[in-house]
């Protein structure tokens, strides 16, 4: 079931109880990109955009503008928006306004987000033939892929998601064609979970988590995958193959020797998308994705540190010439996208749906590209060095603290297309007292605890009000089941692109000294987290859903 919504337009979100006043009817005026900038920034997205009424920050703890004060080591999950990208996003409204006095609202508009897509190529050391298709977020995009695998297939395939346990909560929806949320950015209300029109089918999941014999990576992945492809095969059904590169924790699956024998056996049968949402993949390995066919999803949320959300689908331009033989389109594809959505070369599908310009998914990635390009800015060789060294020093205060259990990585580090990447950027741990394993209740307090100044909670020393004041948000909590066990969840250190950037200059001592800034704050972190388990006084913070598991 669905219906308009009633006085918005695409962009348009309930935002602390309120919608943004944009204008009814297909067409945008001019005076919509007058709504302040922190609105713009929150609309034109799903309901994990809008800012709880009292602490003014959205699902993941993060505020509309920036806030420097707060640490951020949760790029898995999502960042506070950096004075640049906000800055960058203030700029581009206003030339857009400018351009908007000579053209009109959606032309300019159209030719904004293909100037985005080339700078966005360029950022990535893309070929033009690689197409572009954004949206408001990578649970948006895995839709679209599911549109375009169709086209390409010729078939409505069945999904297997590698790493289902590791994804986003959305995708258990999305790949099956299920809405995600109980509203889409365009503003119509659905219902979560229900078909959307044109695009159902169904989905099998292949977890990445050995709940038998620990918390590490199943060994068997590789055999998992093939017997699942197999299977539907077998069944005279054609796959999407939602492959991860890499998860929440890090880890990634299926091998490359793994997919160059699904291709082999089974030619034209099998479409594989790559979820980079992370976005922590070398530009080598991105491209050599793309080389073999493969669709792939990303953000510009995650590594990269814009605000929360920005999708984006890469698309190979010998896939992009499926859509000629498109004969319909999924009703249901209308209510997630518009025409500026997708790239100016699809002029037959471009043709069918509305022009509805979003700003506040334009202004994300106005925001994002600031970030992008500031990382690649910086040397290479400093990239590696500081990813490495800013990993020794967390695997280091980790396995020294006795409130944290390191979670092992399972990243092959030999692969010489991972670039800086061969690092890990993602150091997931659970959480001890007294030497066993915290509730999954008491994680996520702690995770809670974290963003908040807990200062007046905590009795003690001057010195450790002092830690516990501090607010710094971290990778949000993921559920681990193991099997005949108590449920335990996950939290993550994260790098992301911003701590590289913040911690370059030309001088060599001096991006020394930045570099131990950040490993000096990641500890303040774990003394908090120790402060919290030790009094046991996180459970005081409020619960807020978005923040469980």
């Amino acid at each position: 079931m669905r219906r308009e919504p009633s006085g918005m337009n695409v962009g348009a979100s309930r935002v602390s109880g309120t919608e943004c006043a944009f204008d009814g009817g297909s067409r945008y005026r001019l005076r919509d990109l007058f709504t302040p900038l922190d609105t713009l920034l929150i609309s034109g997205g799903d309901l994990r955009l809008a800012l709880d009424p009292r602490d003014r920050v959205n699902a993941y703890g993060c505020a509309a503008s920036p806030e420097p004060e707060i640490w951020n080591f949760a790029s898995s999950t999502a960042s506070t928006i950096s004075q640049a990208a906000y800055d960058r996003a203030a700029l581009a409204r206003e030339e857009l306004m400018h351009r908007c006095l000579f053209d009109e609202v959606e032309i300019a508009f159209d030719a904004r987000c293909e100037d985005m897509r080339e700078e966005l190529r360029s950022h990535l050391q893309l070929a033009p033939r690689v197409d572009i298709v954004f949206s408001p977020s990578g649970t948006d995009s895995q839709l679209h892929a599911l549109f375009l695998a169709r086209a390409v297939l010729g078939a409505s395939p069945v999904t297997i998601v590698v790493g289902a346990d590791q994804t986003g909560s959305g995708t258990v929806h999305t790949a099956r064609g299920h809405h995600f949320s109980a509203m889409t950015a365009s503003g119509i209300v659905v219902r979560k979970d229900a078909a959307v029109a044109g695009l159902a089918g169904d989905s099998i999941a292949v977890p990445l988590l050995d709940v038998a014999s620990g918390i590490a990576m199943r060994t068997d992945a590789d055999a998992a995958v093939m017997r699942a492809v197999e299977n539907s095969l077998a069944q005279g059904r054609c796959v999407l193959l939602h492959i991860m590169d890499s998860s929440k924790l890090g880890w990634r699956a299926p091998s490359a020797a793994c997919l160059d024998e699904i291709a082999r056996r089974w030619p034209r049968k099998v479409q594989v998308v790559v979820d980079a949402c992370q976005a922590r993949l070398g530009r080598r390995r991105l491209r050599s994705h793309l080389d073999r066919g493969y669709m792939v999803l990303m953000t510009g949320s995650k590594f990269f540190g814009g605000p929360a959300f920005s999708g984006a689908l890469l698309v190979p331009k010998g896939l992009s010439r499926s859509l000629d033989r498109i004969e319909g389109i999924a009703p249901g594809l209308f209510d997630y996208a518009g025409r500026c959505d997708w790239p100016m070369a699809w002029t037959a599908l471009r043709s069918r749906f509305e022009r509805r310009p979003n700003f506040g998914q334009w202004l994300r990635w106005e925001a994002a590209l600031a970030e992008i390009g500031s990382y690649y800015a910086v040397p290479g060789a400093f990239r590696t060095g500081a990813l490495a060294e800013l990993a020794a020093g967390i695997d280091s205060m980790i396995a020294l603290s006795p409130s944290l259990r390191a979670i092992p990585g399972a990243i092959d580090k030999s692969d010489v297309d991972d670039e800086e990447f061969a690092q890990r950027t993602i150091f997931p741990f659970t959480l001890l007292r007294d030497g066993k394993p915290v509730s999954i209740a008491e994680t996520a307090a702690v995770h809670r605890a974290l963003a908040r100044d807990m200062n007046e909670e905590i009795s003690g020393s001057a010195a450790d009000r002092q830690v516990a004041a501090q607010r710094c948000l971290i990778g949000q909590p993921v559920r681990l089941e193991r099997q005949d066990e108590t449920l335990q969840a996950a939290l993550r250190f994260c790098v992301g692109a911003r701590l590289v950037t913040e911690a370059w200059p030309p001088d060599r001592a001096q991006a020394q000294r930045n570099v131990q800034h950040i490993l000096d704050r990641i500890a303040h972190v774990v003394v908090k987290i120790e402060l919290l388990l030790e009094r046991g006084i996180a459970a005081t913070v409020p619960k807020k859903s978005a923040f469980e598991v």
